[in-house]
């Protein structure tokens, strides 16, 4: 097991997010060019795996990487636009005559474009449990889901996501079976532990044993598993499980992948007496990631998941030279706090206090996903007590809390399952504030992601979450294509009318200029009821203004913008404000008013 070791130094990032990737150019701002960041990455391997090791790791991976470079068609040289991802299963969608890959092909074909730029197939590999995070082969399509050129036919018109679950593998990968029978590669590829090591500060996820027995050719062992005994760790302190995965990554960037999702990366490297959570060389893993990626300017975006408080989320921008995008966990269950009961100060003082990312970098903003929302990015945000209140809302709701096991042993609450719809109240007069926190999502700097099921309004799925005997499945049914396509020609149901609201909120979004991923945001004002702020760039401001209580209100003209003259237009809403005199803002009502050309009321252009 290696030691910790710091993290000094660090190349900066190699230029400005276009089109939700990176733009490179041959070198940093800082004057570091690509030679420079490899031979950061060689010092960041021979850091793990000492010298003679990491050099032929280095020479290993940047073959690799170079190959991968050659086998790509040109790269698109596209004019900046404003990213919007969907978040899917690979058969969310069902068709009788139709693999669930083309079926889903076929839709966004039909009813996404122009809204939506990307896809997140969430994991479509073979797999024994957890809805595909437990990989049986990382480098073959589930056959009952379509194939690799079915992934590929969906990259002709979306930006592919494509998940490299890394920390863990399924017990019926035959790596595993090597693990047991003690062959190679796969007897050294996991974590186990002998003795009885102090586990008292490792942080949990779940509640379920973290070391699993295993019965093997060398008599029981002890692995470990931070998710499920059917999902076993794997030990990077291998070098050869590194390249494992680096080859994956690559394999995945090859089949039309355009972000590559690190799914729980921050459980990555374990070191006992530690929590074994981010630790540095976890953060030293994914900077190797990202530097061969911009070392051949590979066209993929690195995105990582880390359900985390949030200054340990954003340490995964590490100094521009980690993710290009960090997943804003701490939003999803803010807005859910605000909306759910009015009181929006937290998620005010949040956006006050959020600083920028780094130049090249964005945040990856979602209110729904596959999972639940989580609760530890709540921790110094939101009192217990306030947990607590929208814990007992969701319970209310028809909603559940899973829990997981704290190192001084209690039970804690840690994600909320639910689908969101049934959250804000899942009937026609909540649509409003649906909508709205959606609208609101949209609005803040980086790319929104939105579940499909979110998207569709869909309810609470008791059916398949009794079917499964997991409150996740909550809220990741499917949908049949043909139903699906009749709830959203049926003006009168709750489908379509959510799908049309968000669908012309996210086509008017995907022209503004000041919602690209590198357009600034600037804290406006905000209270207890509302919101205000601005994203601009050179282009174009654009006011953001939200409403978190049921009844209209008047919000005064910031001081801040007092300079800003002539009439302003809401983008949503087409109706024209005065810029300078009092907002009348109806209930949940968001507002994205267009500063970057006011009009005085004669028309005349200011």
């Amino acid at each position: 097991m290696v030691t910790a070791k710091g993290l000094t130094g660090g190349w900066t990032n190699q230029g400005n997010i276009l089109n939700g990737h990176i733009h490179r150019d041959s070198s940093a701002p800082d004057g570091k060019d690509k030679q420079a960041i490899d031979y950061e990455v060689l010092s960041y391997l021979i850091q793990l795996y000492g010298s003679s090791q990491g050099q032929r790791l280095h020479d290993q991976l940047r073959s690799m990487a170079r190959q991968t470079a050659g086998k790509l068609a040109a790269k698109r040289c596209e004019s900046p636009r404003s990213e919007a991802l969907l978040i899917c299963y690979g058969d969310s969608l069902l068709q009788d005559d139709k693999p669930p890959l083309q079926a889903l092909n076929d839709f966004s074909n039909s009813y996404l474009k122009g809204a939506l730029t990307g896809i997140h197939v969430l994991p479509f590999f073979p797999s024994s449990s957890d809805d595909g995070f437990a990989v049986i082969d990382y480098r073959s399509v589930r056959s009952d889901l379509g194939s690799w050129s079915d992934i590929q036919d969906l990259a002709e018109n979306f930006d592919v996501m494509a998940d490299l679950v890394i920390n863990h593998c399924s017990r019926e990968h035959v790596w595993f079976t090597d693990f047991i029978t003690n062959v190679a590669p796969g007897k050294d590829y996991f974590f186990e532990i002998e003795g009885s090591p102090d586990l008292k500060e490792v942080l949990r996820p779940r509640n379920s044993p973290l070391l699993t027995e295993v019965h093997t050719r060398n008599g029981i062992r002890r692995v470990w598993t931070t998710f499920s005994d059917d999902q076993v760790d794997l030990n990077f302190a291998n070098p050869e499980v590194l390249l494992e995965f680096a080859s994956t990554l690559l394999f995945y960037v090859q089949m039309g992948a355009r972000y590559i999702r690190l799914d729980a990366i921050a459980y990555l490297w374990k070191r006992l007496g530690t929590t074994c959570m981010s630790l540095p060389e976890t953060h030293m893993v994914v900077r190797i990631l990202r530097g061969l990626i911009d070392v051949e300017d590979l066209p993929v975006t690195l995105i990582t998941e880390t359900n985390v408080p949030h200054d340990e989320n954003v340490s995964y921008f590490g100094e521009g030279n980690e993710a290009h995008l960090v997943y804003q966990f701490s939003l999803a269950p803010l807005l859910l706090f605000s909306y759910l009961t009015g009181e929006a100060q937290a998620l005010v003082d949040w956006t006050r206090n959020l600083a920028p990312p780094p130049e090249g970098c964005s945040y990856f903003n979602f209110i729904a996903s596959h999972d639940g929302i989580g609760l530890r990015p709540l921790e110094g945000l939101l009192s217990e007590a306030d947990v607590g209140r929208l814990i007992d809302i969701v319970h209310d709701r028809g909603g559940f809390a899973s829990m997981r096991s704290t190192p001084g042993g209690e039970e804690r609450a840690y994600e909320l399952n639910i689908a969101l719809f049934s959250a804000f109240g899942g009937d026609d007069e909540n649509i409003a504030a649906y909508v709205g926190a959606h609208q609101l999502l949209m609005a803040y700097q980086g790319v929104p992601g939105l579940y499909l099921n979110a998207l569709l309004g869909r309810s609470n799925d008791y059916q398949y979450m009794e079917a499964t005997g997991r409150t996740r499945s909550i809220n990741r049914g499917s949908w049949s294509l043909e139903a699906l396509v009749d709830a959203l020609e049926d003006s009168a149901s709750h489908h379509a009318k959510i799908f049309q609201g968000l669908s012309h909120s996210l086509r008017l979004r995907s022209e503004q200029s000041a919602f690209l991923p590198a357009s600034q945001q600037r804290f406006i004002a905000g209270s207890g009821d509302y919101l205000m702020f601005l994203r601009h760039n050179t282009h174009q401001r654009l006011l953001v203004v939200a409403s978190f209580v049921s009844h209209a209100q008047v919000i005064e003209w910031p001081d801040a913008l007092s300079s800003v003259t002539g009439v302003a237009v809401d983008l949503l809403s087409g109706e024209d404000i005065e810029a300078n005199a009092a907002i009348s803002l109806g209930g949940f009502q968001v507002m994205w008013l267009n500063l970057a050309e006011t009009r005085t009321a004669s028309g005349a252009t200011v």
